[in-house]
């Protein structure tokens, strides 16, 4: 019985040997399997569940501890009044805060942040909410630049750049907003339709900036002050892929009105 069942072992091995080729393959595909599920287990365990109310609580005490503390004479004088001296469009998007990126400090900047940081040309119906923060920053608050900033991996210009040339849309909102800048789509898809999508989106979010500087001359108070040299206008990229942040400045030849 014994031999009976060595043979039986012998004969089961030589099966398993000679179908080699088929246990690696399953092997592979087992270990395969395997290290997916534990990559998953592993960045699941690196995600931390987030308690809304701690984590406010929390970031308030570390900004109270570390900023407000140690400089209250700033806050004091903050409470007399606001003169920034920058107006800043930005893009809503989480990874591009201006104020962490730019090192803005409190009554440094007045902020505007919307779907790619776009400034619609003046409308007041359309537009009054943007109109109201533009004519606010220059007119009272008399800031003295605004700069408006676009950024690498832009949602909003991947959403402008993505809609069909008949112009329908599938949002409520954010397409008819990101038309705004369609100018920009449209030189870019000219300019350098030989490129790959990634790339023409990256175009795109560049030259979005250069129309939303465009449509700042639109608002009358700002042409005034551009044209008095009280303002300037000024264009940004931030590129938190390679950490780099480029700036620039846009000479519109603006003449003073001529009185007849």
């Amino acid at each position: 019985m014994a031999k009976d069942l060595c043979d039986n072992a012998i004969e089961g091995l030589k099966k398993v040997l000679s179908e080699k080729s088929d246990l690696e393959t399953v092997v592979a595909a087992s270990t395969a399997a395997k290290i997916k599920q534990l990559t998953a287990e592993l960045e699941a365990a690196s995600v931390k569940e987030v308690n809304p109310v701690e984590r406010i609580k929390n970031g308030f005490d570390q900004f109270r501890t570390h900023k407000y503390e140690k400089n209250p004479g700033l806050y004091e004088e903050l409470s007399k009044g606001q003169s920034p001296k920058f107006m800043v469009f930005a893009c809503s998007d989480s990874r591009v805060c201006p104020s962490h990126i730019l090192d803005f400090q409190p009554g440094e900047a007045f902020m505007v942040r919307n779907i790619a940081s776009m400034v619609p040309p003046y409308d007041k119906k359309k537009y009054s909410g943007v109109g109201a923060a533009i004519e606010y920053a220059v007119l009272h608050l008399k800031v003295e630049n605004i700069l408006v900033i676009g950024h690498s991996c832009c949602g909003g210009i991947k959403g402008l750049m993505s809609i069909p040339d008949n112009g329908t849309t599938s949002s409520d909102f954010i397409e008819d907003w990101v038309k705004i800048c369609s100018v920009a789509k449209s030189k870019v898809k000219a300019e350098f339709g030989n490129l790959e999508f990634t790339e023409q989106c990256t175009k795109c979010e560049k030259e979005a900036v250069n129309v939303s500087l465009g449509n700042l001359l639109t608002y009358p108070f700002v042409k005034e002050a551009v044209t008095k040299k009280l303002l300037s206008l000024k264009g940004g990229y931030y590129n938190f892929l390679k950490g780099t942040f480029d700036l620039w400045s846009l000479d519109y030849g603006i003449s003073p009105a001529v009185t007849v």
